[in-house]
């Protein structure tokens, strides 16, 4: 793979990391009951939804360590400059 093919994968996987992230704190901060409809909101439910953020941090940061990956090797390949 290029570095610049490298580069621009490790780019997608920062933004998705970050996205990731994001919604797992929202899960974990946001009551069920107040969460936007695209978020799973269930009126009738007064707790945290707690798989989701789990899987969202988790997630995120497996998203960021192979972004991290992504972008070290670019480096290596001379893609940093």
């Amino acid at each position: 793979m290029s570095a610049s093919a490298l580069r621009t994968l490790g780019i997608v996987l920062l933004i998705l990391g970050l996205l990731a992230l994001a919604a797992g704190i929202v899960y974990a901060a946001v009551p069920t009951e107040k969460l936007p409809a695209f978020m799973g909101q269930i009126a009738h439910l007064k707790g945290h939804r707690s798989r989701r953020a789990v899987a969202g941090l988790v997630g995120g940061a497996g998203l960021l360590i192979g972004a991290t990956i992504a972008f070290a090797r670019s480096a290596a390949l001379g893609g940093a400059g």
